[in-house]
């Protein structure tokens, strides 16, 4: 029997990562990007004096400092009165970004995520795990944690490769390889990563996947430094789109994804199942992370299967989508 999520419950997405990885430095990038959304903020530090939220930039009023402990343990009812405090807003927040502590373990922080007194309200949309290319081998006594965050996460962004040889970046994945069967890597300098890998939400409709899906081109108006933007998305990222008016059977579309290769980051759109005929299903994949969803009725709309994956350069072609998806037709 196949569970749908809520379409109206509010995504949140957790930064994990050991203690200087870039965890802020990406939650900056997130808050300053071209998104359209209305954003909370979680940080939490775990010392006294929370000095991540002082370098969360734009957005000081929907910051909410956690600070004095982890959330994923000592100050874990904080963070459940803070979730309820966030959605109790006149204005209720379209996302939320929590920044854990370098130390935190974010098995435990998923499970506050998913208590059950927040269904319908927030569903986890994603754990990304950010780890220091230059400094992911230092640290040897805090090597389980750091696996521990890196095995819990969705995606791991390989941050600060520029700060390595092209021979230390491939130890990491043979290191990686060896541990985990499969995982979802991205390489990025100064947690400089399309918007459209880091959220599964946004402006996000039917209507958008009428046009035409072009390469991601670097958005120049980010709000970033000019001078972070030395490398261009385009040569890095690619999307490839899928369309079908068969339905599909929505276990044989899990199956399917779990299939794809590594090197594919996002999948998104709707699809047309034997489940739900009436509905579209919204689909949602971050890494490893897949989230279907019964939305509204097709109404006057043809009942048809429309998905984007977003991933490294030939990483999936539209010939293989349309193979791996008729598959489960």
């Amino acid at each position: 029997m196949i569970e749908f999520g809520s379409t109206s419950a509010v995504p949140v997405t957790i930064l994990t990562g050991f203690l200087g990885a870039g965890k802020t430095t990406l939650l900056n990038r997130i808050l300053t990007g071209n998104h359209g959304l209305r954003v909370a903020v979680l940080v939490n530090d775990f010392g006294s004096i929370n000095v991540d939220a002082d370098l969360v930039v734009g957005v000081e009023d929907d910051v909410m400092s956690l600070a004095n402990g982890c959330v994923c343990c000592s100050i874990r009812d904080d963070l459940i009165e803070t979730v309820e405090a966030v959605l109790a807003r006149p204005e209720r927040p379209e996302y939320i970004l929590l920044e854990a502590s370098g130390v935190s373990d974010p098995s435990s922080i998923a499970m506050t995520f998913t208590d059950q007194r927040f269904r319908d309200m927030i569903r986890l949309d994603s754990i990304m795990c950010l780890v220091d290319a230059e400094q992911v081998f230092a640290a040897p006594e805090q090597m389980e944690l750091k696996l521990r965050q890196i095995a819990f996460s969705d995606m791991v962004v390989l941050n600060k490769v520029d700060l390595v040889n092209r021979e230390t970046v491939q130890k990491v994945h043979e290191w990686l390889g060896s541990r985990f069967r499969r995982y979802r890597l991205v390489e990025a300098v100064d947690a400089d990563v399309p918007l459209d890998i880091l959220l599964s939400v946004g402006r996000f409709s039917a209507e958008q996947l009428d046009a035409d899906v072009p390469d991601h081109v670097h958005d120049s108006g980010c709000g970033c430094p000019e001078h972070s933007h030395h490398h261009d998305h385009a040569a890095q990222f690619s999307t490839t789109m899928f369309r079908s008016d068969l339905p599909v059977t929505l276990s044989g579309l899990r199956e399917a994804i779990k299939e794809l290769p590594g090197e594919v980051y996002r999948i998104k759109g709707f699809v047309f199942s034997e489940e739900a005929p009436e509905h579209r299903i919204v689909v949602q994949v971050v890494g490893k992370r897949i989230d279907i969803a019964r939305d509204k009725k097709w109404g006057s709309r043809k009942p048809e299967t429309r998905l984007v994956a977003i991933g490294a350069p030939g990483a999936v072609s539209e010939d293989t989508l349309r193979r791996v998806f008729l598959e489960v037709a």
